[in-house]
């Protein structure tokens, strides 16, 4: 199915029948087919919803770049066209951006219910080492310009490889200024606004999203619970997906 907004297209897919609707907001690159085995758990007791974001899976990519609140937006009028009665969200990672910005930033208390697993949102601090590094890339990218294409394109081409994140590595040329959008937006002022009963998931050994961030939200957010499972990176929710599936169950019981 597909839903457009402006010039943004989503498709998404449908799955069950309970009377209770679920909606899945995945990470950056994901789709449907990494969150399959919750998926088939979930559809027994919900009715879920699951999108594409665009750029990815069967969601084209608009001409312009884009902002978390583009996301936002889009994902918003999504729901409401879906016309269902305070559905739950489960975001994973950049999903988490998105339900922050909706209920932080933009106040819709029409979510009671949240879960956020590894979620992203919070702007590391920049350490001197990051600093320099920066500053070593944009002054060697200078440098590569001015010189001669046969050494300027090849030293280009080594300072990509060597400084750019695998997110940004992955991406094609016109989703590159979007990503930089979305992941220098910090969404810290907006997690003391989120007013719906909140469950945060982390494992300890996330790297992308570190767990002090998990002790961060659980502290801004008033009305939130942070179970943190040992052993385990930012894609828990594939690492440990039959503990994943308890836990919702135990979370999400009294709405079945």
């Amino acid at each position: 199915m597909v839903f457009t907004y402006e010039d943004i297209t989503l498709y998404y897919e449908k799955m069950g029948n309970g009377k209770k609707s679920i909606i899945i907001l995945p990470g950056w690159g994901e789709t449907r087919s990494t969150f399959t085995y919750m998926i088939d758990f979930l559809k027994d007791y919900f009715t879920v919803y699951i999108v594409d974001y665009p750029g990815f899976g069967n969601s084209p990519f608009p001409n312009r770049d884009l902002t978390i609140y583009d996301y936002s937006d889009a994902i918003y009028e999504w729901i409401q066209d879906l016309q269902v009665e305070d559905p739950i969200l489960i975001g994973h990672s950049f999903g988490g951006r998105i339900i922050t910005t909706l209920l932080g930033y933009y106040h819709h208390h029409s979510f009671s219910n949240i879960i956020l697993m590894n979620s992203a949102g919070i702007r590391p601090k920049r350490t001197l080492e990051g600093i320099f590094r920066v500053y070593c890339y944009k002054i060697l990218k200078k440098i590569a310009k001015i010189l001669p294409k046969k050494w300027g394109v090849p030293l280009q081409e080594y300072l990509f490889s060597k400084f750019a994140s695998s997110d940004y590595k992955d991406l094609n040329p016109n989703m590159m200024k979007t990503f930089r959008n979305v992941v220098n937006e910090d969404l810290k002022p907006y997690l003391k606004y989120i007013q719906a009963r909140t469950l945060l998931i982390w494992g300890n050994l996330d790297e992308s999203t570190p767990v002090k961030d998990g002790y961060t939200m659980n502290q801004l957010i008033k009305n939130s619970e942070l179970i943190i499972l040992e052993g385990t990176n930012h894609f828990t929710y594939l690492q440990r997906p039959d503990l994943i599936n308890r836990i919702l169950y135990e979370q999400l019981k009294d709405e079945i």
